[in-house]
């Protein structure tokens, strides 16, 4: 192989992760996602052994239009003492109609004879005459070796007949598994490079994460001269994951050179990424490398400081090259550089030093001393901020006189409660009463401010309330103890947060509801757009 092979088994290795349970018609989602961002193979899954995969395979050909990538379908090799055209597994991967096949065989001596409960020579057997079957069929097949680390530090003259019996029967390349996930970098280095030297077969690798080296270990074995690389979105897999396949994108492609993806495919990373975690329902981590929400997040003011000068002084690339951002997290850690960076971040142009830079800056380390914090409520901060650089154009279009909350419990442990909430509102002249019923304090008076102004603003009728969040604040105890509410809402394509503080969390609540409806309205108030159309009714 002259260039890197790039192979994703999500859907199959990373479907293992605990919690997770894709359908088919999710497989085929994640499926269109990688390869519309050009990696080369995807493996679908384990035909004839899982009828969910089994069904991928049948809808795949209709359902399935791949533009970069080629279909894999994984399996094993015939049984022990099993003519390969009688192995009912081996007839499923051809009938699957994949043109690649992964097969996986036994590198490890413990694992053929205590596991598979055969000879070491029939093992090779097996290896040899399935693969050649499945060439002579006209399909590409690649071999995965597994346990082939732990296998090597066993009984290397064995681990390298399976190579070699691989090759030799026409696989395109043997890929060396650290199954268990526990070898390092240098071992893995020196491994791939004995077995290069001693067979001259393409090698391919594939990492599990149980010692956090999956990555470290793949980019050895590269260097190496490993020339297939296997891993899975987001490091999803069994126990502790797999080699993250983004990570490594980023780093073959970024720090290496390699032409892992196809021209300009590079930028759709992160949305890649975002777009799976949305399908699978399993979030990935906000630190992840190069896709990640807080992977260009800065914070500490000492950072703060120096990027406001050159962003490349505290990141190491460009966020823009694999379609991520670069974000500021306002807090009293980093001061009016912060405050600055974020101003110009969320579109405003302020001057450095200014003093409504430093009166936000305080502003801020005296609020998030009462508790508050502006990391994951980037509305409440741009309307302090707003308040700051043009106090005169912040008032919200309506005033509030007054609010209520009742519950009405049950005896009964599985009924409903019913909550209800009254608002009592002013728009310039106009007095507003309304009511909400829903189940709980927060869902009746969400609804309550949606039907006192709703009709007056119809843009709120796409605020939506999506994400509930309570923190007992740090030293303090009991019921009567400060909460800090953080609320998450959606506004059409947009998704923000506000925080509200107090010692009654209800109350709490209630200050991060009317930041977020502030927000959606503070657009019309700065234009000096006319109230509502409703007033004049």
């Amino acid at each position: 192989m002259s260039t890197l092979q790039l192979y994703d088994t999500t859907l199959r290795d990373g479907s293992q992760q605990e919690g997770m349970g894709l359908t088919v018609d999710e497989k085929l989602a994640v499926a269109r996602h990688l390869d519309a961002l050009g990696v080369g193979f995807i493996e679908g899954g384990w035909p004839g052994a899982v009828p969910r995969d089994t069904e991928f395979f049948r809808r795949a050909p209709d359902e399935l239009v791949l533009q970069n990538a080629r279909l894999v379908a994984f399996g094993a090799t015939r049984r022990p003492d099993v003519a390969v055209v009688a192995d009912p597994q081996v007839r499923a991967l051809l009938l699957s109609g994949a043109p690649v096949i992964t097969l996986v065989g036994k590198s490890h001596v413990g694992h053929v004879q205590r596991a598979l409960r055969t000879t070491l020579a029939e093992n090779l057997a097996m290896i040899a005459s399935t693969v050649r079957h499945l060439v002579h069929a006209g399909r590409r097949v690649f071999l995965d070796a597994e346990h082939y680390f732990d296998g090597y530090r066993l009984n290397p003259e064995y681990a390298l007949e399976v190579v070699g019996a691989a090759a030799e029967a026409g696989a395109e390349a043997v890929v060396l598994c650290d199954t268990n996930g526990g070898s390092l970098p240098d071992e893995v280095a020196a491994t791939v490079a004995d077995t290069l030297a001693a067979t001259g077969a393409d090698l391919g690798i594939h990492c599990h994460d149980d010692t956090g080296c999956a990555v470290a270990n793949t980019m050895a074995a590269v260097g190496a001269g490993a020339r297939h690389v296997q891993g899975t979105a987001h490091g999803y897999g069994e126990r502790c994951g797999n080699a993250d396949l983004f990570t490594l994108i980023g780093n073959l492609a970024l720090k290496q050179g390699h032409p892992v993806l196809t021209p300009g495919q590079l930028a759709r990373l992160a949305d890649t990424g975002r777009a799976i975690t949305e399908i699978t329902g399993v979030p990935a981590r906000p630190a992840a490398p190069y896709v990640g929400g807080s992977a260009f997040t800065h914070k500490a003011g000492l950072h703060a400081s120096a990027l406001r000068v050159d962003p490349g002084l505290y990141q190491h690339i460009d966020p823009d090259r694999v379609g991520n951002a670069m974000r500021t997290l306002v807090s009293d850690m980093g001061g009016r550089s912060s405050v600055e960076l974020k101003a110009r971040e969320l579109g405003y142009d302020v001057a450095a030093g200014s003093g409504e830079v430093a009166r936000a800056a305080a502003r801020v380390k005296e609020l998030e001393g009462e508790g508050y914090s502006f990391e994951s409520a980037d509305a409440s901060f741009e309307l302090l901020l707003r308040e700051e650089l043009a106090p005169g154009l912040c008032r919200p279009p309506f005033d509030v006189e007054s609010w209520q909350v009742s519950v009405a419990g049950g005896r009964a442990a599985t009924r409903t409660q019913d909550t209800e909430a009254t608002v009592r509102l002013r728009i310039d002249d106009v007095a507003l009463r309304a009511t909400g019923h829903g189940n709980g304090p927060v869902n009746a008076l969400d609804r309550a401010l949606h039907e006192a102004l709703d009709p007056f603003f119809p843009q709120l009728a796409r605020l939506e309330l999506v994400d509930y969040r309570v923190r007992v604040l740090t030293g303090e105890t009991g019921s009567d103890a400060r909460a800090r509410v953080l609320i998450g809402f959606r506004d059409g394509e947009r998704r923000w947060g506000t925080v509200g503080v107090d010692r009654n969390t209800v109350t709490a609540s209630w200050r991060a509801l009317l930041d977020a409806v502030h927000y959606v309205l503070l657009d019309d108030v700065r234009a000096g757009a006319p109230r509502a159309a409703a007033l004049a009714d």
